[in-house]
């Protein structure tokens, strides 16, 4: 039964998929795409590290933080060091509900609403966020209920997202990623109750962001829970036609094995990645064997630090440490 649940919302979900895509046709491509680490474990002379992430997109002028951290005052720090103002940032993307991708939000809304009170007021999520989890002891793991409260006290609000959706011309939300393939991107030993039901938490709203930039698309995770073909593949059903130019952020790939890897990078290929800027969970070594599985270098495939960057203009900037 449980089976035929997930296969049901599989085709759901792949449906809605279908109508975004007719919805998009002829949609404008970006001219100027960015995507700047603000959250990661590697730091180079500017800002601190943590196991978390965080990044900010901005698109033609549209600005958008994906993820805030892990600890609250990170993001805000680093901002301030490699002075990006993120006060006239109105939407921020939380792209699943643990606490390394969603630690930061508060401290930010509440800095920067001093300064502009639509700061980071408009929080876009992914359905399935709110489900209550377990952990091996039983307790509850999911702060997202909690810090909802907390965040809509501030004047601001959640929109949950059941579908892919526009955010800006030629950016995208995932919505829940449709598990094509049997990747098996997330820890074990945690489950989700839905329904009444109790099963492994697949973290079913694991949401990836998507800009259609003139070359290709620019694909931005968090953890890439929902594994990076699944969501590659999701991608490419939205804006059909259209390589993945660049994949930015985690991929939870830091414990993969070989053969993992190297499927990985199949279907990195099969996509057309042609730049990898992998943070956070992606793994040190993962960056490194996908690097040279995808016949990459140096200056296309780097571990991502602080501070670094992905550009339409510039491609990649990892900092002096990194590259």
């Amino acid at each position: 039964m449980t089976w035929l649940l997930r296969h049901i919302a599989v085709l759901g979900i792949l449906a809605a998929i279908a109508g975004v895509v007719h919805a998009q046709q002829g949609e404008t491509r970006a001219k100027a795409v960015k995507v700047t680490v603000l959250s990661t474990m590697l730091t180079d002379t500017d800002g601190i590290g943590e196991w978390g992430f965080a990044a900010l997109v901005e698109v033609d002028g549209y600005r958008v933080l994906f993820d805030t951290g892990a600890r609250r005052e990170t993001v805000l720090r680093n901002a301030e060091e490699l002075k990006v103002d993120l006060a006239d940032v109105t939407d921020v993307v939380l792209s699943h509900h643990h606490a390394d991708h969603t630690g930061g939000l508060l401290a930010l809304r509440r800095s920067l609403s001093t300064r502009n009170a639509g700061a980071l007021s408009r929080a876009h999520v992914a359905r399935g966020i709110f489900e209550p989890r377990r952990d091996k002891s039983d307790e509850n793991s999911n702060p997202m209920p909690a810090l909802r409260l907390e965040y809509e006290g501030t004047g601001a609000k959640i929109l949950e997202h059941a579908k892919p959706e526009r955010l800006a011309p030629a950016v995208w939300l995932t919505g829940p990623v449709a598990r094509r393939y049997p990747e098996h991107n997330w820890s074990k030993g945690v489950s989700i109750v839905t329904g009444g039901e109790v099963a492994e938490d697949t973290i079913p709203e694991d949401m990836s962001l998507i800009v259609q930039a003139e070359d290709g698309l620019v694909v931005v995770t968090g953890c890439g829970h929902a594994g990076i073909g699944n969501i590659l593949a999701q991608a490419r059903e939205m804006v059909p036609g259209d390589p993945v130019r660049a994949v930015v952020g985690g991929l939870h790939l830091f414990e993969a094995d070989e053969k993992s890897l190297a499927w990985t990078a199949q279907q990195m290929r099969k996509a057309g990645v042609g730049y990898l800027l992998g943070a956070h969970c992606t793994g040190l070594e993962a960056v490194y064997r996908l690097r040279a599985l995808l016949g990459l270098d140096r200056r296309t495939a780097v571990v991502g630090a602080v501070g670094s960057s992905y550009s339409s203009a510039t491609r990649l900037d990892a900092r002096r440490l990194a590259h």
